[in-house]
């Protein structure tokens, strides 16, 4: 990482690796209606890894990665990292395996209530009485929570479709919230 880089020295960077299919960015939108693409913050983005092997190629060790220490410990569940990153980068893959385009909402409100970020926002092919747009939240840990997704479904509940939480457990709808297994994520 270069000391003192600002995301306007490199801009024009991020749409070329998304282009030559590196990295897939995701943008922020202001508002989850059907007008993402629309309502795109281009100054605020996720970039996420094209390949998530070669982002844990780049972020450990060589030498661990050499004699495959890191990968038993990534298959034993045993690895002392923030596995959040590796899997909310492996469900952005997959999402844009898929054909979607990647877009996540955030407002950094002073007021509390208002304070949210959601992990992904997809449109839904579909045509229904809403905006077709689902929320998606990406889930590493074994307990977590879901203030966001249920702010965000407080707010902008009539612009929203199925809403998805994406975890480690098994299949299941609860208070209007389907709960996905990672490997699911492709049929979405």
């Amino acid at each position: 990482m270069v000391k003192g880089a600002r995301f306007k020295d490199y801009e024009n960077s991020f749409p070329w690796l998304n282009e030559a299919m590196i990295v897939n960015i995701c943008h922020n939108t202001t508002a989850p209606n059907v007008g993402l693409r629309m309502n795109a913050d281009n100054t605020t983005l996720k970039c996420y890894m094209a390949d998530t092997g070669l982002l844990i190629s780049l972020a450990f060790d060589e030498s661990d990665i050499a004699n495959g220490e890191i990968y038993r410990k990534l298959l034993l569940d045993k690895i002392e990292i923030n596995q959040g990153m590796l899997v909310e980068n492996i469900v952005a893959q997959m999402l844009r395996a898929s054909g979607h385009r990647l877009y996540f909402y955030s407002s950094t409100s002073k007021k509390a209530e208002e304070r949210m970020e959601i992990d992904f926002l997809i449109r839904k092919p579909m045509p229904t009485s809403r905006h077709n747009i689902s929320p998606i939240e990406v889930k590493s840990g074994k307990n977590y929570t879901t203030v966001s997704l249920q702010k965000l479904r407080a707010k902008y509940g009539q612009y929203l479709s199925t809403s998805y939480i994406i975890h480690d457990k098994d299949f299941k709808t609860e208070n209007d919230v389907v709960y996905l297994p990672y490997y699911m994520t492709p049929l979405l």
